[in-house]
């Protein structure tokens, strides 16, 4: 895979970071304690709750579509897509990656099968096509009227100078409304294709329904974030309340 498709792109805000806000440091790097990673994992819950909510043939059918496609590319066989024209599918491909990129955790969006799962997606839910389409233009029209070249063909920056315009939807200018909006879907599938994929599901480190013999309780850390306290526990309604 060529390096092209593996760029990282800082364009997500830490756990208690409202998109919009401040972005990551020039290294990478998100916040003190939250890996970038993590924090595209974090906003990815609402998206990966959507695609949990398609029926469950529909889950599997899409599932091992993917699979399919990634063990024929394993074996040298090129996926062809059917929505997808080959320049837009590389554009695709390359823009998942700068969203979940190669780390030493795992892989990226493409070693996942996020580009067939979205090329699946387009014809499977056909209202999508329009802003995918329309979105990936705009990419385009973007990085010829900067760069003078097509969004694949920019540069590592140029790429990540128009995605940090655009990631950021608080601070984001009027002009940029459109690709604010496309890119915050684009992001929300990527996530959904992702982390239920066998790739995401390792990341997150998901062992299923696995009997713990300790249980200490949620992390202190958590529970003051979600503003809730063990102290406060509704044992009628056996939930814990706010502080």
């Amino acid at each position: 895979m060529s390096n092209e498709s593996e760029t990282p792109v800082q364009n997500t805000p830490p756990a208690d970071v409202n998109p919009g806000e401040e972005p990551v440091g020039d290294d990478g790097s998100v916040g003190k304690d939250i890996s970038r990673r993590d924090a595209v994992q974090l906003l990815a819950a609402l998206p990966i709750a959507a695609f949990l909510s398609w029926p469950t043939a529909e889950q599997e059918k899409v599932r091992n579509f993917v699979d399919g496609a990634l063990r024929a590319k394993a074996e040298g066989t090129p996926f062809a897509p059917r929505f997808f024209t080959p320049a837009e599918f590389r554009t695709a491909r390359i823009l998942a990656d700068m969203i979940i990129p190669r780390d030493e955790r795992s892989g990226n969006a493409s070693d996942a099968g996020v580009p067939e799962f979205m090329d699946f997606t387009m014809m499977d839910r056909p209202n999508y096509q329009k802003w995918m389409r329309s979105g990936l233009a705009w990419m385009d029209a973007q990085s010829n009227t900067r760069f003078g070249k097509p969004f694949a063909d920019a540069t590592e920056s140029q790429r990540s100078a128009i995605l940090n315009d655009i990631a950021w939807p608080a601070r984001a200018p009027a002009s940029m409304a459109d690709g604010v909006s496309f890119f915050n879907r684009f992001r929300d599938l990527t996530s959904s294709g992702f982390w239920s994929s066998q790739v995401g599901v390792k990341d997150l480190k998901y062992m299923g329904n696995t009997f713990a013999p300790d249980w200490n309780g949620c992390p202190p850390a958590a529970l003051k974030k979600l503003g809730v306290t063990y102290a406060k526990f509704d044992r009628a309604k056996l939930r814990l309340t706010p502080d």
